[in-house]
Formats: structure tokens, sequence, C-alpha cells
């Protein structure tokens, strides 16, 4: 039997949490991969991008993993019981349960990542103590199997990762040529750590007003889990 990967997409997402490891993951053996969502309607990016979706909540079948990735419309997914319970259901059954980017705020709301190590973007990794994990400043994180993807482009990383454990490094390696994935950025500022504090402090002005709202909602439902 094929192993069935299911990624979450919503409103407000952003499609490369989400498209970086389909690429990698729909190219892995014996797997097949569904986007899950509400209703069959087309989905709206945070940039405008509309995908469709290949099943609901409902019509989803049991998965081998699931994935949540991020993006601003992850908040409302936080406080939003449909999806909480649908993750809760099926990551009972799963056997890896996992995010990129700020996806791992929502898999901590449906009080998946309660003592687990988890990562998540940059400007969003604090908020992950608020539901019971541990943040950590990684390109991706492994713990049992709670797989977590940092910020965005870190999605193919994290497919990468996931490939390997899935089929194997060979096929995780074979995959990588057929992307090729050999990042060499024009600039060397693609992490807070090596960012000019300057350029830091600007975007995280700039994303202020989005920030305390994430914060808001993971403290918010933070105490509801009793964390």
């Amino acid at each position: 039997m094929r192993r069935r990967i299911g990624m979450l997409i919503f409103p407000g997402m952003t499609q490369l949490d989400m498209t970086g490891p389909y690429e990698v993951l729909a190219r892995t053996p014996n797997s097949v991969v569904d986007l899950v969502a509400r209703t069959l309607e087309p989905v709206t990016s945070d940039r405008g991008m509309q995908i469709l979706p290949t099943v609901t909540y409902e019509t989803c079948p049991v998965l081998d993993l699931i994935m949540v990735p991020g993006g601003p419309g992850q908040q409302k997914l936080m406080e939003d019981e449909a999806t909480l319970d649908f993750l809760r259901k099926q990551a009972a059954s799963a056997t890896y349960i996992t995010s990129v980017c700020t996806g791992s705020l929502v898999l901590g709301a449906a009080g998946l990542l309660k003592g687990k190590r988890a990562t998540c973007h940059w400007s969003a990794l604090e908020h992950l103590k608020f539901l019971g994990a541990t943040p950590v400043s990684e390109r991706v994180v492994v713990d049992g199997n709670i797989i977590t993807g940092a910020g965005v482009t870190s999605g193919i990383e994290f497919g990468l990762t996931l490939a390997a454990i899935l089929e194997g490094e060979q096929a995780a390696r074979e995959i990588q040529l057929q992307i090729e994935y050999d990042p060499a950025p024009p600039f060397d500022c693609g992490s807070p750590k090596r960012a000019p504090h300057d350029m830091v402090k600007r975007l995280q002005a700039r994303g202020a007003k989005l920030y305390e709202e994430r914060k808001a909602v993971a403290a918010r439902v933070g105490t509801k889990l009793g964390v």
C-alpha cells in the first residue's frame, strides 16, 4: 500500500511552506499526497495564489503523515475547532506529525507539541513556549514522530529530511539532485543570525502587528491547554 500524506491548506497560508515540501514528497517512492481543506473551493494564499484542495476534512483518508504549513492565516486555525479536531483525529493514528513555518503553532494549538522540541519561523519561534513546546532555532527539528521545519524555504530541507526517513538517504539524495537543490544565495542575510542587526530590526518593526497578534493567540490558546 502507498503511504498517504496530507498537507493542510487554508486561506492566508504561505504557499512555499507547502509547495516546497510537496515537490519533494510527491517524488518520494510509495507516496501519494493530498491537499486537505475545509471545502473543495480554491484556497487563496497570502500572496494571492489559488490552490485547489483534493480532499476535505470529511473525505480525507486515514493519513500516515500530516503536514501543516504556516502563513498569516494560521492564527485563525489555532482557534478553529473543526481544524484542531481534524488534526487530533489524524494525529492519533499518523506515523508522523509535521509542520513548516508557523504551522507548528497550529500543531501546538491542537495540543500535539507538549513536551516536544520544535521549530518555527524565526519571527514567531518564541511563541511555541506558550503551547508547551521547547523552541529550537534550527532549520529542521526531529523529536520522535514530530518533525518541524523553520521558515518558508526550509520546507525543502524539511521535505528531504522526511524523504530520507521514509525511503532512505539514497532516495532523498536522488530527489535533491532531481530538483537541483543546491543553494547558493546571492546574499548572506537569510537568517537573523547573519543578517545585519538594523535589517532584522526593520523587519521586526514592519511585522510588529502580526507578531503581537500571534503572541496573543498563542498565549490564549496555551491557557486553554493548561500550559
